[in-house]
């Protein structure tokens, strides 16, 4: 049976259910709620006619067992019941003295006979409230006692109602209360069509072993994959988020959460808002992932919007470290190119007999060394950052760019992490060189120095400057934001993450990178960017002071 049909009969049988037991009690207390609202009317009645001062005085001037009907029959007593019988539209109203004799009756034959039922019970001064059968058939009696002056019973009212005009009311009753009960199933049965309607529509018309079967395939899928998968429904609530997107995004339960309040970084808040098949770079911690988003849409109907999550931090770190590879071997080429260049100077001076000259030449290379073009390189002894460097001066010429090297610079000892500061001095002195060439005197400085700080090795300072344009934004800290770029082109990820991800290789290590002057057309020059990076260069007395702590340990 399909899952609609279902729906509808559980609806109507729980509303005929109800409805069966609700008015059920309605009906069947409906004869006693007639009867008692009757005879509390009949009492009343009878109690207005036994407190009339005509009344009392005619039955007061009429006691004894001995009275002729013809006196009764006009007499006042017989007229005012009579009068108030067709205004009540009772069966009947009886008046009788204290002997039980009747004064008025409806049908003047009785008048002067005894009452034809038990009235002991009103005559000794109580309300009796009966149903019982008399001259004029069955019928519910108020029997009230008629007291004189001195508070003495001098006799009765009784006021009847036919169980024959209760049964017809009772009837009228009952009838009106089926009529409301099929309307209200009526009502019923059109709500329960609906509410099948809107079930079968919220459940895309599958069935129970269906959204069974679905939501374990889901389970499984969703868990098994290494992907992260985030649901947020269009309301704005998450309805899913596997394990792996909770990892990545680093949020914690966030199902069931509205997604402003599970701490989303704005850049995936940006592709959870707007479709976004093509995947885009962000940085959540020190995680970097990419992101992409698709809206749900089924049956033109708008179920929300899917984020997938795909973790890219190792292949960012093998990139770095791939690329200070490269800029290493590159430097390596350079100078055994250079170097073979040399040689063979010599060799020609030497084979055509020119001795004084090659000493001259060999007294010159040994004075300033292998430069490779670049002034004060000899003040960095540390092999990694000597040879990137250089690498950064070829590279820099090849954009006709003039790389030089600050006054202040001085390195010695060796690098802890140099995965780490080559892909952040490496970045900046991209992003410096590109922003130099072109412009006039196009030239970058980059000032390297070490300095302590109460912690393991040495702070290793890094200022990079240009002769560019400067930071066209009017908050020089935007080139730290995902996303934001001054550059053309589309990349796989997005552009506008270099910087982002150079000041978080700083953070995650205790240190900054920041804009200390943003530079432009009023200062005359362009940007400078300084990173301080601490613990990344050991030096020779951090070496003996690391070995003697582990000694003492």
């Amino acid at each position: 049976m399909r899952l609609r049909t279902q729906v509808l009969l559980l609806q109507l049988v729980v509303i005929a259910v109800s409805l069966g037991v609700g008015f059920g009690a309605v009906i069947s207390g409906a004869d006693d709620r007639v009867r008692e609202e009757y005879g509390q009317r009949a009492l009343a009645i009878a109690e207005t006619v036994a407190v009339d001062p005509d009344v009392v005085a005619g039955v007061g001037s009429h006691q004894g067992t001995s009275l002729p009907a013809t006196d009764l029959v006009d007499g006042p007593v017989q007229r005012q019941a009579e009068a108030v019988r067709r205004a009540t539209s009772a069966l009947f109203i009886v008046i009788a003295n204290a002997d039980g004799v009747r004064l008025a009756h409806p049908d003047p034959v009785e008048l002067g006979k005894h009452v034809s039922t038990d009235a002991d019970r009103v005559l000794s001064g109580e309300t009796d409230l009966t149903t019982d059968r008399g001259t004029l058939g069955e019928s519910v009696r108020g029997k009230v006692p008629i007291r004189g002056a001195g508070g003495q019973v001098i006799g009765l009212v009784s006021v009847g109602v036919s169980t024959g005009q209760l049964a017809g009311e009772s009837r009228r009753d009952i009838l009106t209360t089926v009529w409301i009960a099929l309307g209200a199933m009526a009502i019923g049965t059109i709500g329960s069509i609906l509410l099948a309607r809107r079930w079968q529509r919220l459940t895309l018309g599958l069935q129970p072993d269906q959204l069974a079967e679905l939501v374990r395939n889901q389970g499984a899928v969703l868990h098994s994959l290494s992907d992260g998968v985030l649901a947020v429904d269009a309301t704005g609530v998450v309805r899913v988020a596997n394990e792996t997107a909770c990892e990545l995004l680093s949020l914690h339960h966030p199902v069931g959460r509205p997604v402003d309040g599970i701490g989303l970084t704005p850049r995936v808040r940006r592709v959870l808002s707007t479709p976004t098949p093509d995947p885009i770079a962000a940085t959540v911690g020190d995680r970097i992932v990419l992101v992409s988003s698709h809206r749900i849409i089924t049956e033109g109907q708008d179920l929300g919007m899917v984020v997938s999550v795909i973790d890219r931090t190792d292949f960012e770190a093998l990139a770095r470290e791939n690329d200070s590879i490269q800029v290493m071997s590159t430097a390596l080429r350079a100078q055994r190119h250079e170097t073979a260049n040399r040689m063979h100077v010599l060799a020609g001076l030497l084979r055509h007999g020119h001795v004084d000259d090659a000493l001259d030449y060999l007294d010159e290379l040994t004075g300033t060394g292998a430069s490779g073009g670049l002034d004060g390189i000899e003040n960095v002894t540390e092999p990694h950052l000597h040879a990137f460097l250089e690498a950064k001066a070829a590279h820099a010429r090849e954009h006709g760019v003039s790389l030089r090297l600050g006054d202040q610079t001085w390195v010695t000892g060796s690098l802890t992490d140099p995965v780490t500061v080559t892909a952040v001095v490496g970045n900046l002195l991209d992003n410096a060189i590109e922003a130099a060439a072109g412009s006039t005197d196009a030239e970058v400085e980059v000032e390297i120095l070490t300095d302590s700080y109460d912690g393991p090795g040495e702070v290793l300072w890094v200022t990079v400057a240009d002769s560019g344009a400067g930071i066209p934004f009017s908050d020089p800290e935007q080139i730290f934001a995902e996303g934001i770029t001054t550059k053309t082109g589309a990349v796989p990820g997005g552009r506008g993450m270099g910087m982002s991800i150079v000041r978080q290789l700083a953070r995650r290590i205790g240190g900054e990178v920041r804009v200390a002057d943003p530079g432009g057309r009023e200062s005359g020059h362009g940007a400078v960017l300084v990173a301080g990076l601490p613990g990344v260069i050991a030096t020779e007395q951090t070496t003996e002071q690391t070995a003697e702590d582990e000694s003492d340990d």
